[in-house]
């Protein structure tokens, strides 16, 4: 996939025809070990969801702006990355929250504008929280159209059991979800597979591994995992939440709330978006010029010699001077 491809279809490339009028939905249920999974497909037509106002020509200036921008920069951060290809099969990781609804939104934009072909798939996990609403993603899913699995594995017993009351639970139940998804991406066939972070959540990560963990790392908006058959698109890594927020207000998604991680005090991420959130305020602009440094890396202005040799580093004898002799001036 050419980059200009992808930069022309995020600025409002021809749309693709639709495939025709929805039918009723065939279901099927299977079992994977103590794993459930629930998949509802639909052709590829989409009607208007819900209340949406732009789906009904009913956007402000601002709106209509603010959609433009993300779906622009959305689809930049694809092109430059290479994160989708022709044919490819994007499972788009959906939770129910205000970031994976906004990835979703902008990916069925980006695939009707498109100048290549590729299927998007939803898929949630249901992880068996207290009181997690299961009928409200499916509904969601149904009216978009979207071709959609339910996975539903209950890591919530896991996660309790194994974490002392009061403890950070978001570590071990992030693996446990990434495990699964990483299995089920694999035997759908999904040959990339998109979560929802934006620009926050990578320079939030970047100052987690830099202040807990002394390491100067993010994530990366395009990554193969640890197991080599799954590779992560982030595209939504241009994004700021800022923007995701205001779409996802008027764009009236059906929110769903974490309540075991999110009902969480004094984490840690918390900790880190607090003190940028200040800084931002102090100083506008400000995670955005990390962000871009974290695109602008010099190996030979750090310490990591594995990045640099600093070891073999001498003086070139045949180098011409660049500074100005000031003692014979």
């Amino acid at each position: 996939m050419g980059g200009g491809g992808f930069h022309r279809l995020a600025n409002g490339a021809a749309a693709q025809p639709s495939a025709g009028q929805a039918r009723s939905p065939q279901q099927a249920h299977s079992h994977i070990g103590t794993q459930r999974v629930m998949k509802v497909k639909y052709p590829a037509f989409r009607h208007t969801p819900f209340a949406d106002p732009s789906a009904m020509g009913t956007l402000t200036v601002n709106q209509n702006k603010l959609q433009k921008r993300l779906r622009r920069l959305a689809g930049e951060a694809v092109a430059d990355f290479n994160m989708i290809e022709d044919g490819d099969k994007v499972m788009v990781c959906l939770s129910g929250g205000k970031d994976s609804y906004t990835l979703l939104d902008v990916l069925l934009h980006l695939q009707k504008v498109a100048p290549i072909q590729f299927e998007i798939v939803a898929v949630n996990m249901d992880q068996k929280q207290p009181g997690f609403p299961e009928h409200v993603l499916p509904a969601y899913l149904k009216e978009l159209g979207v071709e959609y699995h339910i996975v539903e594995k209950d890591t919530y017993s896991v996660v309790k059991e194994l974490i002392p009351e009061g403890k950070t639970t978001c570590s071990l139940c992030s693996r446990l979800r990434r495990g699964t998804l990483y299995t089920f991406a694999d035997e759908i066939g999904a040959t990339k597979m998109a979560l929802g972070h934006h620009r926050d959540d990578i320079v939030e990560t970047f100052f987690l591994n830099m202040f807990f963990n002394g390491s100067l790392k993010a994530m990366p908006p395009k990554l193969r995992a640890d197991d080599g058959r799954n590779v992560v698109i982030r595209p939504l890594a241009y994004c700021n939440e800022k923007d995701i927020q205001a779409y996802s207000d008027f764009k009236q998604f059906p929110i769903i709330p974490c309540n075991l991680c999110g009902s969480q005090e004094n984490l840690q991420r918390q900790v880190v978006k607090e003190m940028l959130l200040d800084w931002e305020r102090k100083t506008p602009g400000r995670s955005e010029s990390i962000f871009r440094s974290l695109q602008n890396v010099i190996p030979s202005q750090l310490a990591d010699r594995n990045l640099f040799d600093f070891a073999s580093l001498k003086i070139d004898e045949t180098a011409a001077s660049r500074f100005v002799n000031v003692v014979n001036l």
